[in-house]
């Protein structure tokens, strides 16, 4: 009655795993280019046209066959035809965005701790030739962050467990 999807394609809203490294690949580049919010802007506004879109790719193939990777390209014309891999997309974008401001963060702090202390002439030069920290120091140190911020957080609930204010509890209340 129903038929089922060739052995070798998925099921309807199911992404093969190069369908999904695709998605990967382009969120990434992306947020690498810090497009971020304009991306986002523009796949939420062009949504629902996303069929139209794919068949607009079509019409360019042979145009872009000769510029880009052809089988990329084929496979993201074929994972954006669905609106829900729209949404993966976006959702993935998110996601990638989320840990390149955490990155970034644990940069502008790692940079100023390593300024505490120093002259203004070394300052200065920095300014001029530039400072950079490897990116695996970075994320060494954004962990780190992020443990001592879990750490403060369950010291915060326990703080809070100690002076006695329960959610039943009105401190402001005078009592009988």
């Amino acid at each position: 009655m129903f038929p089922l999807p060739p052995k070798g394609e998925p099921e309807k809203g199911k992404l093969t795993p190069e369908q999904d490294e695709v998605l990967e690949k382009v969120a990434r580049k992306v947020v690498e280019k810090r497009m971020t919010v304009p991306a986002l802007m523009f796949i939420e506004s062009v949504k629902p046209l996303n069929f139209i879109g794919s068949q607009v790719m079509v019409f360019f193939e042979p145009i872009v066959q000769t510029l880009f990777d052809f089988k990329s390209y084929t496979i993201f014309r074929e994972v954006i035809e669905d609106r829900k891999n729209v949404e993966l997309l976006m959702q993935k974008i998110e996601k990638h965005d989320a840990k390149a401001v955490k990155l970034e963060k644990a940069y502008k702090i790692m940079k100023k701790e390593h300024f505490k202390g120093k002259s203004f002439w070394y300052k200065l030069k920095m300014r001029f030739i530039g400072y950079r920290v490897p990116t695996e120091e970075v994320k060494e140190f954004a962990r780190k962050l992020e443990e001592d911020r879990k750490k403060a957080a369950r010291s915060n609930e326990s703080k809070i467990g100690k002076t006695g204010f329960d959610k039943n509890e009105n401190p402001g209340s005078p009592s009988d």
